[in-house]
């Protein structure tokens, strides 16, 4: 599959790059791409709820009122969980919502979402580019070039570039990440992935390892 390069202006260059069918042609399986979303959006949440429960609360332990004979419900102290202001019964508590899966599957899901955008035509390949200094109006003419401003892209380099990632950070919509960082939860978010020429064969070389 034979794309065209861009230039950061918008207009095509001469000059078309050849992505491997092996990983942007390959025959998606949705599920591990499901599966692989579900552990990066797991891996996210920090897990630190937690309520009171009875040994929790603070209050006496004395009994409020005799075993029997006063003609009500037996009671015990007033950390007691009917009372307000009491322990809360099987609240929730810290715990660690990650949970494992194979390298290989990450790796299917990855190729899978990676051909899901390929075959919708949502791949945009662009000279290698810098910019001199951070400028958020600089990133945003760029995108505006390709009419993405108001699109959720994401721009995959093949070595870090500090002043492009600090023209990126305030567009909320729009986020830069390195070919060894890309995982399927940015492909799939994504309206546009953009791809700078030396990132494209990083990409190919880090899933066919």
């Amino acid at each position: 599959m034979k794309i065209v390069v861009h230039k950061i202006s918008g207009k095509e260059s001469t000059k078309k790059v050849d992505l491997n069918k092996d990983v942007f042609g390959y025959t998606p399986n949705d599920h591990a791409i499901y599966l692989d979303v579900k552990q990066y959006l797991a891996a996210q949440r920090t897990g630190t709820h937690k309520s009171k429960e009875r040994g929790d609360v603070k209050g006496s332990r004395r009994k409020l009122r005799k075993q029997k004979g006063s003609g009500a419900a037996r009671v015990g102290d007033i950390k007691n969980p009917i009372f307000r202001g009491g322990g809360r019964v099987f609240g929730p508590q810290p715990r660690n919502y990650s949970f494992k899966i194979n390298k290989k599957v990450k790796r299917i899901a990855r190729k899978s979402a990676l051909s899901h955008k390929a075959k919708d035509k949502n791949i945009i390949i662009l000279e290698d580019f810098s910019f001199e200094q951070p400028s958020t109006r600089s990133y945003n003419s760029f995108l505006s070039s390709f009419n993405l401003v108001d699109s959720k892209t994401v721009l995959v380099m093949s070595n870090s570039n500090r002043n492009i990632l600090l023209s990126s950070r305030n567009l909320k919509n729009s986020r830069v990440v390195l070919a060894s960082e890309l995982n399927t939860y940015d492909v799939m978010n994504a309206n546009k992935l953009m791809f700078t020429e030396s990132s494209v064969s990083e990409i190919e070389k880090i899933f066919n390892n």
